[in-house]
């Protein structure tokens, strides 16, 4: 049997597996399957894909992403058709407890990431491709599977142009063009042409084929690999359906699978399936990665008496722990002048990436990154990651190392105005299942919570600001995930303050303005505002008669809520001082005012809950 006769059998008994699991899970995506298995089973099995079946994880093997995440049946039936799953646990598709979920996820072991948002997975690969090029300096590739519904998302051109930057010729992406959407026709139809002439233009090499001759996928295959300074991108014209005539080419079929009477005739028009054979992947280099060996980093030393921003604590922290993480990797979207990421770009300029302005490919890049090891810091002002959120979101579930880094937050920033001003990422990230969000006062409580994310494992969001702020802390003050600090503290506290960032240093001011006048306040740092330190708050809330939080932040989901949260069964009043109008431009001490976070609003706040005692 020469290869050409095996893949044909090989993709019989793929769409054989396709057919029969979505038919007894009852849902699924069948025809959008279906129309990319001959990309898939030449791909894997055509001698193209390089990939050690017994060791997943070697860090040589090829990989392959599928952006196009409802085309879970098609990833599944060809591990199957590899001999790694069997026919029986590719019948528990989307049943509960399965880890054959109904959009790829990283139950399953041989998924890169999690995806089913369209328009994420060139992200992915790129990062992927990124790490072996420039990182790792291996020759494994990266092959990515797009639907045409999907290249009308603005992230996919995010990640082309970025791809096309960086020179990633060990990334090939394959666009299954099979004219069909959820709905009808995507925009383009299967005018192959259209997406050709985008994709060139970016300085891709384009490679246009029928998605269904064997010879042609194999002889595109072939050109990819030989393709060099610039990735490639496989065209292929498709038919939704295929091999099944009553499903090829027709719309209303797309997440809606063939009944049980169907069945049957679906299957005959396949014809007949070789139900024994399976394909083989030949194994990659047994090359390994250069291993930097963890050294030491220097102490925290910063003079009292100056105020240091705590987005410059940030870039001074990521380049003096870098030798105790050599696998981080530094990504910023065009600001690193700002977010002073540019100090560590200065001192290891090749673990440093630009972005560019186009952060949902930033957010992707990480991810990839993050699936080949690598701790990605992250950073941008804290506005803009707003955009990237729905990558955000997704890398939840692919069990992903991000550290990002939110900086010119608040209304603080002052001039620059409203758009600017990042006053829902508290709340996005808060959001996020078992994310960290933490909120530094100081360059000291900055690097230190800086060196804790790189050593801790998942998504981790640090808020940094624009203005320079005094150091409260000594080098030797220790900060933890989960917890507080409490800044001032007496038997005759009458109410606590909690606060975080630049408004903790408006609530040190209350505090003494206070004191001149026989009013005590406890006063908490709450630099770790998830996981939050319940049990600071709560000794607070036996010991005073009331809770005031005050953020630079909008009200919902915030700071306040997260502290109403943890208190929430006791019987203790708070409030929330929190940006609550819309900010203009200004002076950041007159925005304080204004939103009524700042020293003089907390002292107004403070009287009058003490008139009504």
């Amino acid at each position: 049997m020469n290869i050409e006769e095996k893949l044909i059998k090989l993709a019989k008994l793929i769409r054989y597996f396709i057919l029969v699991s979505t038919t007894e899970a009852g849902s699924g995506h069948p025809t959008s399957s279906l129309s990319a298995t001959d990309l898939m089973t030449c791909l894997l099995f055509g001698g193209i894909f390089r990939f050690d079946v017994q060791k997943p994880e070697h860090p040589n093997n090829d990989r392959l992403v599928f952006s196009k995440g409802h085309a879970s049946p098609l990833f599944y039936a060809q591990w199957a058709a590899a001999g790694v799953l069997t026919e029986e646990e590719l019948m528990s598709l989307r049943k509960f407890g399965s880890r054959l979920e109904g959009h790829l996820t990283k139950e399953f072991n041989l998924v890169e990431a999690s995806t089913g948002s369209l328009g994420q997975g060139l992200s992915i690969g790129a990062g992927i491709a990124l790490n072996a090029k420039y990182i790792d300096s291996l020759p494994y590739r990266t092959y990515v599977l797009l639907g045409d519904s999907e290249m009308a998302e603005g992230s996919q051109w995010e990640a082309i142009q970025i791809a096309a930057y960086y020179k990633l010729d060990n990334l090939v992406g394959i666009i299954d063009v099979n004219r069909l959407g959820q709905r009808g026709e995507t925009m383009y139809g299967h005018d192959l042409a259209a997406y050709e002439r985008r994709i060139s233009s970016f300085g891709w090499e384009t490679i246009v084929i029928d998605g269904h001759s064997i010879t042609e996928i194999l002889s595109a295959y072939d050109k990819a690999l030989k393709t060099n300074g610039r990735p490639a991108m496989i065209i292929a014209g498709t038919t939704k359906g295929k091999g099944v005539s009553f499903l090829e080419d027709k719309n209303g079929w797309h997440g809606k699978t063939v009944t049980k009477d169907e069945l049957p005739k679906a299957l005959a028009e396949i014809g007949e399936v070789d139900k024994s054979i399976r394909g083989e992947i030949p194994k990659p280099e047994d090359l390994m990665p250069d291993k930097k060996p963890s050294g030491t980093i220097k102490e925290i030393s910063y003079a009292h008496d100056k105020p240091v921003a705590t987005r410059k604590a940030y870039g001074n922290a990521l380049k003096r722990i870098f030798p105790a993480f050599p696998d981080m990797v530094v990504l910023d979207a065009e600001v690193s002048n700002s977010t002073y990421s540019e100090i560590f770009r200065d001192a290891y300029p090749d673990r440093f990436f630009e972005m560019y302005v186009a952060e949902q490919n930033m957010a992707g890049i990480a991810l990839g990154l993050s699936s080949r090891g690598k701790i990605p810091f992250v950073s941008t002002f804290a506005a803009f990651l707003t955009r990237a959120h729905d990558q955000i979101r997704m890398s939840q579930y692919s069990d992903a190392n991000i550290k990002f880094c939110g900086s010119h937050a608040g209304v603080s920033i002052g001039e620059d105005g409203a758009s600017q001003m990042g006053l829902e990422d508290i709340a996005m990230f808060r959001a996020l299942l078992e994310s960290v969000v933490l909120y530094p006062s100081d360059a000291v409580s900055t690097e230190k919570l800086i060196e804790e994310m790189a050593k801790h494992k998942g998504i981790y969001y640090i808020r940094t600001t624009r203005k320079e702020t005094p150091i409260i802390y000594s080098s030797d003050e220790k900060f933890h995930i989960g917890g507080s600090n409490v800044l001032t503290e007496s038997k005759e506290d009458v109410f606590t303050v909690v606060s975080a960032g630049i408004t903790l240093h408006e609530a040190l001011q209350a505090y003494e303005i206070l004191k001149k006048e026989n009013i005590f306040i406890r006063v908490i740092d709450l630099y770790s505002i998830k996981p939050i330190d319940r049990v600071t708050l709560k000794c607070a809330a036996e010991d005073t008669k009331a809770i005031i939080s005050v953020e630079d932040h909008f009200a919902e989901g915030g700071i306040g809520e997260a502290v109403r949260n943890s208190l929430a069964e006791i019987a203790i009043p708070v409030y929330s001082l929190a940006v609550r109008k819309m900010p203009r431009s200004g002076k950041p001490q007159e925005l304080l005012e204004n939103e009524e976070i700042s020293a003089k609003a907390i002292v107004a706040k403070v009287k009058s809950l003490v008139g009504k005692m």
